[in-house]
């Protein structure tokens, strides 16, 4: 089985970015976001040797879910200039390395990913899922794996279903939408079901199964409810021009990366690559 892996591109970039040092380089331009995301690109070649490499970024636009929900993700602070001028040069490397970018306009990343897990399930490829983030864990199932950035970016735990339960307490990857429903998300302003902390809804959903069979025998709010599910709920229906092909265009030659490497003033990772052998992509 060929393997795919999704990069939620601006989870990582965020993650580096406050993770690293605030780099420069010649120009005296900020750097340490970029750095860190080709730290872990490396680390990600080594470790899985994947077939194919796709990244997904957030559209700078409102989503579907702050139409429906305006107090969604009000918390957050927009970042810093030099955050997304990094974010932007990302996406420029990544187009020189010929490595498929997917956005969309009125969705997040996470919705990217849960449509491009759904379409390479359907081709059958193993799908390794890399983020910063636990929401895409309800997206793990038999073909897919969930690589999560634990603080920083040398830590991660590679969750399957069976990783997935064991953090919380037997609940599967499909029972998670529904977890969050009814706990509520502060990272993203999800509201969740009043009363109702992180043991209680384990409790409901090991006892029901679902949101709706709980709604149907205990006595809570169900509108925000299921308000909730909706915020939580990844999309996997997002119309994108899906092309493996264009996928494949990530054979790249080592001569490439270095240069690329070279003109970002980044020696340590020249020095890191040329001391790498075997590399799939190579």
């Amino acid at each position: 089985m060929k393997k795919v892996i999704i990069i939620d591109s601006h989870a990582i970039l965020h993650r580096t970015f406050h993770a690293l040092p605030p780099l420069l380089n010649k120009e005296g331009k900020p750097t340490g976001a970029i750095y860190g995301f080709l730290l872990l690109f490396l680390r990600l070649l080594k470790e899985f040797k994947p077939d194919f490499i796709i990244a997904a970024f957030d559209y700078p636009a409102p989503t579907f879910r702050y139409k429906k929900y305006k107090q969604y993700k009000a918390q957050r602070k927009k970042g810093p200039p030099e955050l997304y001028d990094q974010i932007n040069e990302t996406k420029k490397m990544l187009q020189v390395l010929k490595i498929k970018i997917y956005e969309k306009k009125g969705f997040e990343a996470d919705d990217i990913i849960a449509t491009l897990v759904k379409l390479c399930s359907a081709k059958k490829l193993e799908t390794i899922i890399i983020s910063g983030d636990l929401d895409v864990l309800q997206l793990v199932n038999k073909k897919t794996k969930a690589y999560i950035l634990k603080t920083g970016i040398k830590q991660a735990v590679l969750y399957d279903e069976q990783e997935v339960e064991k953090k919380y307490h037997g609940l599967g990857p499909k029972q998670l939408v529904d977890f969050r429903a009814l706990r509520g998300d502060a990272s993203d302003n999800i509201p969740g079901v009043p009363g109702i902390g992180e043991k209680t809804a384990i409790k409901l959903l090991k006892k029901y199964g679902s949101l709706e069979n709980v709604l149907k025998k205990e006595p809570l709010k169900k509108d925000i409810a299921l308000l909730s599910k909706e915020l939580a709920k990844l999309k996997n229906n997002v119309i994108i021009n899906f092309d493996l092909t264009k996928c494949s265009e990530v054979l790249l030659k080592k001569e490439k990366l270095i240069k690329l490497l070279e003109q970002k003033g980044f020696d340590s990772l020249v020095k890191r690559l040329n001391n790498t052998e075997n590399l799939k992509l190579f």
